[in-house]
């Protein structure tokens, strides 16, 4: 039998592993379905595991001694460095084997008691000297136990490494006495920069809390779901979990980098230099990712859950999975964009967007908002409580979208309508946008019957229309007849609310401008202060510009009371009109004095004798009146 002490090579034939050793093999060790001539000697007095399969074998009167070893960590490979171990040779532990060697010493039982510094006390001691204090060796060390993750779970190898990495994203770099790779410069303990291993003097301003995504972006999705669930124990920040976690989606699931318009950049990275990317399952990392994620609101948050909702949907993940991420989605929808909103229809729809999911989406934010008004003690009025403002901001976004899928052709008017009033009336302070994607909708359905116009035209109330809205509106030949003429009743309604307003502010103004003339100079600083100094003078040329305005009112009525009253004079006397006298009074004329009026007693005491002379008289008299006609 070949000595213990004694190195020997090995050699390889097929399926077969030889050892160069002068004598004979009396022992056959078969690892899935690889065999390897050895010798008893040599094993047994290293491996604890062959020492109690070759006593128990003494019996067998066989010359050659045949042992299968079923699920043995690592495979044939790593039995190989144990079998070279055994004979004498070098063993040269790296990152990338220490794990599978570790588990297969200890499947062995190579302890300290079948012989001093033993394969698996080597095993032990180069793993928590060198790997547990080397964020690289520590990566590179976690991808290669994927093979015997089952067995290094029970040596807790795994673990071990999560929570050494966790601790060192806690912690400065540059504390550590690790040769990094970051930024493309090639750095000091210290953190000062080299250049051919001489230190320059040259420091990084700064350490990025995300120098160590991409790195954890090689390990497996289970052993990053773990690494992350070990950092957030350890009390690493939610925003630096979350942006991990959105670097390893982006890097795996399609398209996802696109949609949200992430630049490709350098990568920050310490060891990835040396690693191999993984192989992973994208519908288990999609689902993973939704259970990993935290509770974060943010624009970026909730552009990235959209952008997996995408993905969910060409995956074709289960119910669940998208249930929570609409849901994740609802709980953020005011911080969303419209384009992120546009999730195309990946199923066999006629529709171009997938409508009915945004609107689950925005039912469940208005039950989150709904259950969160119940606990404001300002909810009594949802115009004051803490909920206006996204629900607000939600009526407007989904207005919006609602005006950029109504050109599709297919799309029905009951959809709109749905997608109109699953937000509350109060949402919405203005009907303007819900009023632009009616008009757009009618404009792309002009096949629409007078029906389904005015049931599409009852989701907008046209008392909250702005006034340009109100003026276009009741030129749009797109309504229906009885819309139009809604429109321009409450137009003219809000003209004279707003005409009435405005009078009633300035008298308001011009009340309160006399008692409190005193204090003219502190209330002119704190206008001043404010910033409303061109508000208030804009406020003062308008009361002027009205009280002109009141006053030339003033004078037209005056002056058509005045005309009011001479044509109800001239209504009077239109009887006696035919007095020619009266007549040229009326258009100014001055006539002269008659002979009789100038006289009138001569004439009575004349009598009968002077009858005749006025008889006679009268024609000239007659003529003098023509005559007086024709003067001034």
């Amino acid at each position: 039998m070949a000595p213990a002490g004694k190195v020997c090579g090995f050699h390889r034939e097929g399926n077969h592993w030889f050892c160069t050793a002068a004598l004979p093999s009396d022992i056959t060790i078969i690892v899935e379905r690889i065999n390897f001539h050895l010798h008893k000697f040599p094993l047994v007095s290293k491996c604890g595991k062959m020492a109690d399969k070759c006593e128990k074998s003494l019996s067998s009167k066989d010359r050659t001694f045949t042992l299968e070893l079923d699920n043995f960590p690592g495979g044939p490979d790593s039995f190989l460095v144990a079998a070279k171990f055994c004979y004498g040779g070098r063993v040269e532990l790296t990152p990338r084997s220490i794990v599978t060697v570790y588990c297969a010493a200890d499947f062995l039982e190579m302890t300290d008691e079948y012989g001093e510094g033993n394969l698996l006390s080597k095993s032990e001691s180069y793993f928590h000297k060198n790997v547990l204090r080397n964020w690289k060796e520590c990566i590179l060390a976690l991808q290669s136990s994927e093979a015997v993750i089952t067995y290094a779970e029970q040596l807790q190898i795994v673990s071990k490494c999560l929570n050494a990495l966790s601790m060192m994203v806690c912690t400065d770099p540059s504390l550590f006495g690790w040769p990094m790779m970051m930024y493309g410069s090639l750095q000091s303990p210290g953190g000062s920069i080299l250049w051919n291993g001489i230190n320059t003097g040259a420091r990084i301003r700064s350490s990025e809390s995300d120098w160590w995504f991409e790195d954890i972006s090689y390990l497996s999705v289970g052993v990053f779901e773990r690494l992350i669930r070990t950092m957030e124990s350890r009390g690493v920040r939610s925003e630096n979990l979350a942006g991990a976690i959105m670097h390893y989606a982006r890097k795996y699931l399609p398209g996802l980098g696109r949609w949200q318009g992430v630049q490709s950049g350098k990568t920050r990275t310490v060891a990835s230099f040396s690693l191999t990317p993984v192989v992973v399952d994208q519908r288990v990392l999609l689902e993973s990712i939704v259970n990993l994620f935290p509770d974060k609101k943010g624009r970026s948050f909730c552009r990235f859950l959209l952008g997996l909702l995408r993905v969910a949907f060409i995956l074709d993940v289960n119910h669940t999975c998208r249930d929570a991420l609409e849901r994740r989605i609802g709980m953020q929808l005011e911080l969303a964009t419209l384009d992120s909103l546009l999730i195309p229809t990946y199923k066999d729809s006629d529709t171009l967007y997938d409508t009915d999911c945004i609107e689950r989406i925005v039912h469940y934010f208005v039950s989150l908002e709904s259950k969160a008004s119940l606990f404001s003690p300002a909810s009594l009025e949802l115009e004051t409580s803490p909920s206006a403002g996204p629900l607000t901001k939600v009526a407007k976004l989904i207005d919006a979208y609602i005006a950029e899928v109504a050109s599709d052709v297919n799309l029905k008017p009951r959809k709109i309508c749905s997608l109109a009033e699953a937000l509350p009336d109060t949402s919405r302070s203005l009907h303007d946008g819900l009023y632009r994607a009616v008009d757009i909708y009618l404009k792309a359905h002009p096949w629409l019957s007078d029906m389904d116009k005015e049931e599409l035209c009852n989701i907008i109330d046209y008392q909250r229309l702005s006034i340009d809205a109100c003026a276009h509106a009741s030129q749009n030949e797109r309504l229906p007849l009885r819309v139009v003429l809604q429109v321009l009743f409450f137009e003219q309604m809000q003209l004279r609310t707003a005409l009435a307003g405005c009078l009633n502010v300035l008298d308001t103004e011009s009340a309160a401008a006399g008692p409190v003339s005193a204090p003219s100079n502190m209330a002119g600083q704190i206008v001043q202060r404010d910033g409303w100094v061109a508000v208030v003078r804009e406020n003062q040329g308008l009361k002027v510009d009205m009280e002109k305005m009141r006053s030339r009112v003033g004078e037209l009525e005056e002056e058509f009371s005045k005309i009011k009253q001479e044509m109800r004079r001239v209504a009077k006397s239109h009887s006696s009109l035919s007095s020619p006298r009266l007549v040229a009074r009326k258009i100014g004329c001055r006539l002269l004095p008659r002979p009789s009026d100038a006289q009138p007693d001569h004439a009575e005491s004349s009598g009968p004798t002077s009858r005749k002379s006025v008889e006679h008289a009268q024609p000239s008299r007659h003529s003098r009146h023509r005559k007086s006609l024709s003067l001034v």
